[in-house]
């Protein structure tokens, strides 16, 4: 499977740190940046990973700045997008299990290597509920995008 990683340079060095980990789970990693440590604006990296999910590269990314509250804050803004900061395993597996979160925003500020797998781990074992409540928000959810 792909997954689509991106970052700016607050979250540059944990999204390095995560690509080997990504490996191991056996995902390709598309590294749409920022490749150095020179400043970016997280919109814009937010933006080039919405791309990639909207047009269904990929079924779930990751990106990587200081807290994730603005990359979260700038993915909910594409239509088609659903973001979630997670810095602890229940909201990296909930936020998918009931809400279809489709873009992980992780603080490379706020959480270290070791925490950042065990998120990620909770987030690409998710699945979204069959439970009918859930499915019946995330449909209202999504005309809200139109």
């Amino acid at each position: 499977m792909k997954m689509v990683i991106g970052s700016d340079h607050c979250g540059f060095h944990l999204k390095k740190q995560m690509i080997p980990f990504l490996e191991s789970l056996d995902y390709e990693v598309v590294d749409i940046g920022c490749y150095t440590e020179e400043k970016v604006d997280f919109p814009d990296i937010v933006r080039n990973i919405g791309e990639k999910l909207v047009a269904k590269e990929c079924e779930r990314s990751i990106v990587f700045c200081g807290t994730g509250i603005g990359a979260a804050i700038a993915g909910n803004k594409i239509k088609g997008i659903r973001a979630a900061v997670c810095h602890d395993t229940y909201s990296a597996h909930q936020c998918v299990e009931h809400d279809n979160v489709n873009l992980m925003c992780l603080g490379g500020k706020i959480v270290s290597e070791w925490l950042a797998e065990d998120l990620i781990r909770s987030f690409i074992n998710a699945n979204f509920s069959d439970d009918d409540d859930f499915r019946r928000r995330v449909a209202k959810l999504d005309e809200m995008d139109r």
